[in-house]
């Protein structure tokens, strides 16, 4: 009985550390990085998109995964849905930080912005990022910027809408946010508090979207994220696209990973079902 006693003990104090390493220890790793400084959108470069899944191990998905994004949304491949099925957004103003993070700008919201719901799960809204040219494409057509909304569930998995924009007139979201974009592009800046920010005002646009899983589209190229690519294109300003490219100070004229092989996953089309009197 004794003994009993003794061994219990014992392994009290190995539960307590691995409780306080359970705790301490960071999430599993489904977040985009926040220092893009390691990698790079030449193609011949050593540090290029076919290269980044030999740059750190936690990567290798860059490389190696079967489910990677962008992709083309081809009309031949696409399944178009009957059904309707609403992008449900709830999203709330939050405090929000500019971040540069060496080759995008990411605003960051800092407390809870809201969340949209798929398949009767919440993602909470944590940040938002522009690509140019966008990254992914329709019927092989690239569009001139590509926003990314990047939520998380309470289990880690990601969810990312994605909006195209071709130009034409100012977009009204990054209108507002102008000034603080023009005052990182001016001073080097990393980081620039730009207090609330409302998520709503970033326009979708259209009820018609696509639907697949995929990756992020950064590293650690992290899969199982569900993207939702709406298709009609909103419009934003050159001046804008340019703006969005000085502020971080990398002389890339891009920052759009390349189209990914589509490895027979399905692309599902969501539109409005047509009602007749």
């Amino acid at each position: 009985m004794e003994n009993k006693k003794l061994q219990s003990l014992s392994y009290k104090p190995l539960f307590i550390v691995f409780v306080i390493l359970s705790l301490s220890c960071p999430r599993a790793i489904a977040q985009e990085t926040e220092d893009e400084r390691e990698f790079d959108y030449y193609e011949e470069s050593d540090k290029g998109p076919d290269q980044w899944g030999e740059i750190r191990p936690e990567w290798r998905m860059c490389g190696k995964g079967t489910m990677q994004s962008p992709i083309d949304m081809l009309n031949e491949r696409v399944e178009v849905v009957s059904y309707f099925r609403e992008l449900k957004r709830k999203y709330k103003p939050s405090n929000a930080t500019i971040v540069n993070r060496g080759h995008d700008v990411m605003l960051k919201w800092e407390g809870g912005a809201g969340y949209i719901e798929i398949n009767e799960t919440q993602y909470e809204l944590k940040q938002c990022h522009w690509h140019s040219p966008s990254e992914h494409t329709i019927n092989g057509r690239r569009f001139d910027l590509e926003v990314h909304l990047v939520h998380e569930s309470q289990s880690n998995r990601s969810a990312v809408i994605g909006i195209l924009y071709e130009f034409g007139r100012p977009d009204s979201f990054l209108s507002e946010v102008s000034e603080h974009l023009e005052a990182i592009a001016e001073d080097g800046e990393e980081k620039r508090v730009v207090g609330m920010v409302d998520p709503n005002h970033i326009r979708v646009g259209s009820l018609k979207y696509y639907r697949y899983i995929g990756s992020l589209t950064v590293p650690p190229c992290t899969e199982n994220v569900v993207w939702t690519i709406v298709s009609k294109a909103r419009t934003v300003s050159r001046e804008q696209v340019n703006l969005l490219r000085d502020a971080v100070h990398d002389d890339y004229e891009v920052n759009a990973r390349p189209v990914q092989p589509l490895n027979n996953r399905e692309v599902k089309f969501y539109q409005p079902q047509l009602k007749f009197m």
